[in-house]
């Protein structure tokens, strides 16, 4: 059996040699697909210290018998691409579960889920924060600075990272649409979307302040809905006629 194997491998040495190139072939474009797949982003998120809480404070507003209330949320972030291809940061999104109570609709959807804030909110002073005699200023991730007009780099060469804060105001709300606090914190879920579409998550806790310690790091902390609507809040009012 064996001789005419070697014979039937010697008369037919041109089509094996055929197909084994077409094998080899085959398998260096199935194998450069396959590592070309493997070739993703990853981004690993991560707090910084800083101008990093949650603060829900009340409009001055009622509606029926609610008191209006907007959740401010400030996180400064990090942000590092430690996968295998580059990368922009396209949106920015952060989830909080609602402070409802059970057995509900809208307490599975919110409380069980995550209410989402997907769009950022421009503010309109830099975050900041003295140390000794000195000012620190705190970079915006993607809004441009108030002072050099500039914001951190959004693109990430793998092994790159950038930081910088966001910020979300929250529009009116009432009853119990605001973040379950535990502990003086709130669990909030932040969400990178790359320019690929593909999601990046991490889940912190994030400390719950005052509007006075939020304002400590921002003094424009609360005030872009209530200037677009056209509506001071109580406390700006009350400063106001303080000053005069």
């Amino acid at each position: 059996m064996v001789p005419s194997v070697i014979k039937l491998l010697n008369d037919n040495q041109g089509v094996l040699s055929a197909i084994i190139f077409l094998v080899t072939i085959g398998f260096g474009w199935a194998s450069g697909i396959f590592r070309t797949l493997r070739q993703k982003p990853k981004m690993k998120i991560s707090l910084l210290p800083g101008p990093t809480f949650c603060c829900t404070y009340q409009t001055g507003e009622k509606h029926k018998e609610y008191d209006v209330h907007r959740t401010g949320v400030a996180l400064y972030l990090h942000i590092a691409n430690i996968g295998s291809a580059p990368s922009s940061i396209e949106r920015i999104s952060i989830g909080y579960h609602w402070n409802i109570a059970p057995f509900s609709i809208q307490w599975l959807k919110y409380r069980i889920g995550w209410f989402w804030l997907h769009d950022q909110t421009a503010v309109f002073t830099d975050f900041q924060a003295n140390i000794g005699e000195n000012l620190k200023l705190y970079p915006f991730l993607t809004q441009k600075s108030t002072f050099s007009g500039e914001s951190a780099e959004t693109y990430l060469e793998v092994g790159r990272s950038t930081n910088g804060v966001v910020y979300f105001e929250q529009s009116d709300s009432w009853g119990a649409c605001s973040p379950v606090v535990r502990d003086n914190n709130v669990k909030f879920r932040v969400r990178i979307t790359d320019v690929f579409g593909k999601r990046h998550q991490a889940t912190y806790e994030v400390p719950a302040v005052s509007f006075e310690e939020a304002r400590k790091f921002n003094r424009s902390f609360g005030k872009t809905l209530a200037e677009l609507h056209g509506k001071p809040l109580p406390m700006d009012i009350l400063s106001a006629t303080e000053s005069e």
